[in-house]
């Protein structure tokens, strides 16, 4: 079955370009979810404050991430993603729910899951798939949390590892179909996660097609570690994802450079999913669905991208618009790179 699902992504990808899903936290605020509602029956007596954990939401209000799933997949969303960005026992300690980790991804996997097959039987020429996302976690191991100590570190690689290995193994159990290491900002953390994969894989024989996508932070191009876009392929294609690219932190307009830079060097699959422009000074975003897709519309046109969905800000109405516009485009080629060393620090090395 997994075998067959790499076939068939892998026929639709050299077919058409397809459609990721686009920001969670976004719709979860538009239900406007209190205490209680983060809470359910299950957690009213939680000995912290749980608003804003919203992966928490899979066990306590799991309609109403399964209108979310379902509200992209109307849109026309090929692959979706699992409400567990923050469901590391890392980023869950936060909360004090370190033991929930496991059971969030298992269930997040198996909504998504339910979603997709779902519409798959409305339309099996077309199947849906389940991203199971690994976060970047709200830890960083090549950078000091103090400016005073720049030999500090907040974790290591092997703390890393455990929970990453946890996350994927739960998300393999709740029925993804591949697995997302997403909105890397620290190259060092995307290595743990891709070793927690492999050797996650290796332990339940099984290989699901793996997805990278990273971040860049600014204007400087490049990611919050220092890499520069190449260089940042360059550190984690001796895994070979399926898929490779960039989302989050800046709007269409100013990644599209970095789009183009990873396009041109990278011997897989393209996917970008940015945000819906730069956040406004509350914290909303502004760029509507039709200035978005036109963006990405010309980044299909110029064949640079194979995957394409919304990031912080998006909602379904830009998931459809971006899905219109690139319908009929022809998905970027992979390119047949002559054999060099590749390597990387902050910056690419080629020779």
């Amino acid at each position: 079955m997994i075998e067959k699902t790499l076939e068939q992504l892998q026929q639709s990808l050299n077919q058409r370009i397809l459609i990721l899903d686009g920001a969670m936290g976004t719709m979860i605020q538009q239900y406007d979810p209190q205490e209680a509602d983060y809470r359910g029956e299950r957690f009213k007596d939680w000995p912290s404050d749980l608003k804003g954990n919203n992966d928490l939401l899979t066990l306590t209000q799991p309609e109403m991430i399964t209108e979310i799933h379902e509200a992209y997949l109307d849109a026309g969303a090929d692959i979706i993603e699992t409400n567990t960005f923050n469901a590391t026992t890392i980023s869950m300690a936060d909360y004090d729910m370190q033991s929930l980790s496991r059971e969030i991804n298992v269930e997040a996997a198996r909504l998504a899951k339910e979603a997709c097959e779902k519409y798959t039987k409305y339309n099996p020429s077309r199947p849906r798939y389940v991203a199971g996302v690994l976060g970047p976690t709200n830890r960083t191991a090549s950078i000091s949390p103090d400016v005073n100590d720049p030999g500090m570190r907040n974790i290591d690689f092997d703390t890393l590892v455990e929970a990453y290995s946890e996350s994927c193994e739960a998300l393999i159990e709740g029925g993804s179909d591949l697995i997302l290491i997403e909105t890397v900002f620290d190259t060092l953390n995307a290595k743990a996660a891709a070793y927690a994969v492999d050797s996650t894989f290796e332990k339940l024989d099984v290989r699901l097609p793996v997805m990278i996508s990273g971040t860049i932070t600014d204007a400087s191009g490049r990611t919050l570690s220092g890499q520069t876009a190449e260089a940042f392929y360059y550190s984690l294609r001796h895994i070979k994802p399926l898929t490779f690219g960039l989302n989050c932190a800046l709007g269409p307009d100013l990644l599209r450079q970095y789009v183009e830079e990873i396009s041109n060097v990278a011997e897989c699959y393209v996917s970008a999913h940015p945000n819906a422009g730069l956040p406004n000074e509350f914290g909303g975003y502004d760029l509507s669905a039709e200035d978005m897709a036109e963006h990405i519309g010309e980044w299909a046109s110029s064949g640079l991208v194979n995957i394409v969905g919304g990031c912080c800000g998006s909602t379904p109405e830009h998931v459809k618009a971006i899905a219109d516009v690139v319908s009929a485009v022809k998905p970027r080629e992979i390119p047949d790179k002559p054999v060099k060393m590749r390597l990387s620090g902050l910056e690419p090395f080629v020779h």
